[in-house]
């Protein structure tokens, strides 16, 4: 049977390159980078050497590159210190975020009584900027986070417009990247953010590393003590194979990004015509012209059927997503999408497609051509529960 991986914004394929680095790392270099002797040494220079290629990507300084476990561990560090260490009172936020930032976000308002206001989302997922700019005309302490590329629809926020705004009213400025660090260009000189995440997995790299940017003399303190490791700020044995194979993948990616955008845009666009064949009712939730390797679609079946439609793809083989991977097993719907549709678009099967480089135009048509069909058989559970609707789950 073929099996075709579509769920690239959830995680992806390593590339080989990576994993060679990797082996060679773990093999040769598996010294304690805190220790001094030659062991130690040889795995700390490792990993500077890949805070140096890291910041020479982003085109900001070595000492701005703090590695972490990943997006999450990442967007707490600096979502919990800014309100903790530096005193900020508001944060402005969107309700379309990712669950790393809402959940921190609500934790820190019940702990430190911070004032949330939620920026407003126009249809396709994006930002209403003259809103934001509204909201910062309040006089408080203040921090914004928004993400770069939503990782459920893909739409796109101007990083370099919204960093400007709030440097412009005295606001700190916290973008979760994770969906577009090594997928798109970031110049950090150039855009005067104040903080950013990145997660290997997403761009071909191992999972369980990742980095934080953290603007010079910013005042950022630990989330957690117990050694010096990562100027103080990320305590713990460094995963020295890790943070290479991190390295190399930034690397590889942002080498071939042209290329690989490209390839990648044309699968995108090749899918949207092949459901535009086969369901002419099918809708695009966002906008056609969102993030390149992502897209989200609600397809013109009845409820009885969503409850199904994944596990029915992945018994052909297929991978795709309701939304986020962190929150597929529950049974409400995205939070991104109740943003953005109406009750009777909601109730519908809404599918996440997310493309790389390893996808071909044969994986699109094992998708496409067949979908048809897999829809077809589709049949609703086998009983009904005390709601009077299909139960979800096996009798």
């Amino acid at each position: 049977m073929n099996k075709v991986y579509l769920d690239n914004a959830a995680t992806t394929q390593i590339r080989e390159e990576v994993i060679r680095e990797m082996v060679e790392v773990m093999t040769n270099d598996f010294g304690n980078p805190s220790s001094t002797h030659s062991f130690g040494r040889n795995a700390k220079n490792i990993i500077e050497l890949s805070r140096k290629a890291i910041a020479k990507e982003l085109n900001c300084t070595a000492q701005e590159i703090i590695f972490t476990s990943g997006g999450t561990e990442s967007n707490n560090i600096i979502l919990r210190s800014c309100v903790k260490d530096l005193q900020v009172k508001r944060i402005i936020t969107s309700k379309i975020e990712h669950h790393a930032v809402l959940h921190t976000i609500e934790a820190l308002q019940k702990e430190f009584g911070i004032q949330v206001d939620y920026v407003a989302i126009k249809k396709d997922g994006s930002i209403d900027i003259s809103n934001l700019v509204d909201l910062l005309s309040q006089n408080s302490k203040t921090l914004v986070s928004l993400m770069h590329v939503n990782n459920e629809v893909g739409a796109v926020l101007d990083i370099d417009l919204v960093a400007r705004i709030c440097q412009q009213n005295n606001a700190l400025f916290h973008s979760d990247t994770v969906q577009s660090v090594a997928k798109t260009e970031l110049n950090l000189q150039n855009t005067p953010v104040d903080f950013i995440v990145a997660a290997a997995h997403k761009f071909h790299g191992p999972k369980g590393v990742g980095f934080a940017f953290i603007r010079k003399n910013s005042g950022l303190q630990p989330l957690i003590y117990g050694g010096e490791q990562e100027k103080g700020l990320r305590p713990g044995t460094e995963g020295v194979h890790q943070i290479a194979g991190m390295a190399k993948a930034v690397e590889l990616a942002l080498a071939n990004l042209n290329e690989e955008r490209k390839g990648i845009l044309e699968l995108k666009n090749y899918l949207i015509e092949c459901l535009q064949n086969e369901f002419p009712d099918f809708k695009i939730n966002g906008s056609k012209d969102g993030f390149y390797n992502l897209l989200n679609i609600i397809l013109p079946f009845s409820e009885d059927k969503s409850a199904m439609i994944l596990f029915g793809l992945d018994i052909k083989g297929i991978a795709v997503s309701r939304g986020s991977a962190c929150q597929s097993g529950s049974e409400k719907p995205s939070h991104v999408l109740a943003e953005m549709l109406n009750k009777d678009d909601l109730k519908k099967p809404s599918l996440r497609i997310s493309f790389s480089h390893y996808n071909t135009k044969e994986d699109i048509d094992w998708l496409a051509q067949r979908f048809p069909v897999w829809i077809s058989d589709i049949k609703p559970f086998c009983c009904t529960c005390k709601h009077g609707r299909w139960c979800r789950r096996w009798c």
